[in-house]
Parts: structure tokens; sequence; C-alpha cells
């Protein structure tokens, strides 16, 4: 299994309801592409320090790294993925993205 973990910077404008509303579309990608096992959101939770502004985010979880492959390039994660970029500070830079075997 896969563990996608996606951090974001995301713009200081947006609203909670906006923060909601984007994440929910990264949820009902599971409705849409095969492999997805699991996908959690929310704000990082931890007391260090250490986040580096990347203040929100969200993990899929995926049955196998080609489950994984396959959903990068989905047309509906394209679309999802765009949205996220542009509700980031900085676009790209504004994104860090880790997997780990799981």
């Amino acid at each position: 299994m896969i563990l996608h973990c996606v951090f974001l910077r995301l713009k200081s404008a947006m609203t909670q309801e906006e923060k909601r509303a984007l994440f929910e579309s990264v949820v009902a990608l599971q409705k849409v592409i095969p492999g997805i096992v699991d996908v959690k959101y929310g704000p990082n939770v931890s007391p260090e320090g250490l986040h580096g502004g990347f203040v929100d985010g969200f993990a899929v979880t995926f049955e196998s790294p080609e489950a994984r492959d396959a959903y990068l390039v989905h047309p509906d994660h394209v679309a999802v993925g765009e949205r996220i970029v542009s509700s980031t500070d900085g676009g790209l830079a504004g994104i860090l993205v880790f997997d780990l075997n799981i």
C-alpha cells in the first residue's frame, strides 16, 4: 500500500468552508478512481512548530503503487489538482507531496 501525503500552504483568504469543500473534492475521488482505500484531511496539529507554513493537508491510502500511478493521471484527479494549485499560496511551491510504502 502507498500513503500519499499532501501538505498545503493554502491562501490565507480561504474560508473554512472553502477549505472543507476543497478537501471534500479530494474525498469524492474515492468514488470514481479505483484503488483508493481511504482519504483523510485536516489541519496540522503537531505541537512542534516545524510545519514550514504547510498547515493543512490530506493523505490518500492506495492499495498499490499502480493504483497511485493511475490516480495521478486520472482526469478527475487532474481537475482537482488544478483546483488545489490555484488555492495555494505560490501555486506548486505551496504543495509538498510525500509518499510512503506502508
